[in-house]
């Protein structure tokens, strides 16, 4: 099962961590469920660049990828981040929708611990 934690705070999102192997149907040896988290996920990553103009700090390794917003950001990166970040779990939560033996979805309150 993949769990995808999303960190909040009274701003929004501050971030998330997927984590996990899915475990669903492998179709040409791909695991489509699998395929479609790391998509929307590293999608997110590199719109935060691109879009919002900011460097999140992002860990990754099989079967991992978390992504934190940086702290310092100007009123226009954060609201484009948000954006982001929204747009990235309403995909993920669809997904759930679908395979919801596959893809869990918490929510945690933000601590600045959870950054590194």
């Amino acid at each position: 099962m993949t769990t995808i934690t999303v960190y909040t705070s009274a701003d929004g999102i501050r971030g998330f961590l997927a984590s996990g192997h899915a475990g669903g149907k492998k179709i040409r040896g791909y695991d489509l469920v699998c395929c479609a988290v790391s998509a929307l996920t590293q999608t997110g990553v590199n719109a935060l660049e691109a879009v919002a103009k900011t460097t999140p700090v992002v860990e990754v390794r099989d079967g991992y990828l978390k992504c934190i917003l940086p702290n310092e950001m100007t009123a226009e990166q954060s609201g484009k981040a948000q954006i982001v970040l929204q747009t990235v779990m309403t995909g993920l939560t669809d997904i759930q929708k679908v395979y919801p033996n596959l893809i869990r979805i918490q929510q945690e309150e933000w601590r600045q611990a959870d950054a590194y």
